[in-house]
């Protein structure tokens, strides 16, 4: 897709550095592929002295894909996606189940290039359930998308970004029919190149400031450097974080952040195979030294 991207991309890179992947949760995911095409995928979580599993299997013939999900609580997904079902378009069926007696069937239905630089998305849930329609429009220097939910009060969402070489602003908003008031509104302005990410961007109707800045320090993005600065008008409070990532070879990679309560966070990323990678993870407040640390670990597993 062309243009200088959605709303949500700006300042997207500095987030995900500070916030991916972080979790003080203990998970496993092993995920295979047999002779017949079927990929099979196993989670185990291990939440809060809780335990999760959840299972799903996906195959694709020619332009089906099907895919189902078990969770520990033994309810079953199935979702029906029909590629290219017709020129451009794509078709997705979901039932899950026990809630079948309510006859709940989720679709959607996209349309990726109805016209030029248009994707448009509809998705509805019967019988009860908001019928939403999104449509997305891609241009060299504008971006514009909506989000129309017509129940149970009629909710209409825009964004829209202009922009060109690097530089990009936008704004989003959402106007509530019902009451014929805006209720949320953001702006943002965004800076990008091969060396640097930065966002500025004004939300909670103008109450809180953001500001992101992600410095990369070689060509190859190897070691990177990552500031937020969030301030809240109303309670004259400000909160800083700052962050790094460094890419020791191929197999390792290692990151953290810190913010100005205290509160430190590593990540450990070890990849053990081709396609394999273990994670650990560890949080604990600096300012209570006292306390245990959180830590986490993921392991996800491809033969």
């Amino acid at each position: 897709m062309k243009g200088p991207g959605l709303f949500s991309d700006i300042g997207r890179n500095a987030k995900d550095l500070l916030t991916k992947d972080y979790t003080c949760d203990r998970e496993v995911t092993l995920s295979t592929v047999t002779a017949s095409g079927v990929g099979i995928t196993s989670t185990a979580l291990e939440k809060g002295g809780l335990c999760y599993l959840d299972m799903s299997s996906e195959y694709k013939h020619k332009n089906t894909l099907i895919s189902v999900k078990v969770d520990t609580e033994s309810n079953i997904s199935t979702t029906l996606t029909l590629l290219k079902a017709l020129p451009s378009t794509k078709l997705a069926i979901s039932v899950k189940l026990p809630d079948c007696n309510a006859r709940k069937i989720s679709t959607a239905f996209k349309v990726s290039e109805a016209l030029p630089y248009r994707k448009l998305a509809v998705s509805v849930k019967l019988p009860d359930d908001p019928l939403k329609l999104k449509l997305q429009y891609f241009h060299e220097n504008a971006t514009f998308a909506t989000v129309v939910c017509m129940k149970p009060s009629p909710a209409i969402e825009f964004s829209g970004t202009v922009g060109a070489k690097g530089v990009s602003f936008g704004a989003e908003c959402r106007y509530d029919t019902a009451r014929g008031k805006f209720r949320k509104y953001r702006a943002a302005i965004g800076m990008t190149s091969k060396y640097y990410h930065a966002a500025f961007i004004l939300a909670d109707r103008g109450d809180t400031i953001k500001v992101y800045g992600l410095y990369h320090f070689d060509k190859k993005q190897k070691a990177s450097a990552v500031v937020e600065l969030t301030r809240k008008l109303s309670k004259n409070e400000n909160t800083l974080t700052v962050g790094g990532l460094y890419t020791v070879d191929a197999q390792t990679t290692v990151k953290a952040r810190l913010n100005n309560t205290g509160n430190l966070a590593a990540l450990l990323r070890l990849e053990v195979k081709p396609r394999s990678h273990l994670m650990i993870s560890g949080e604990f407040d600096m300012k209570a030294l006292d306390r245990p640390p959180k830590i986490g670990l993921a392991l996800a597993l491809v033969p």
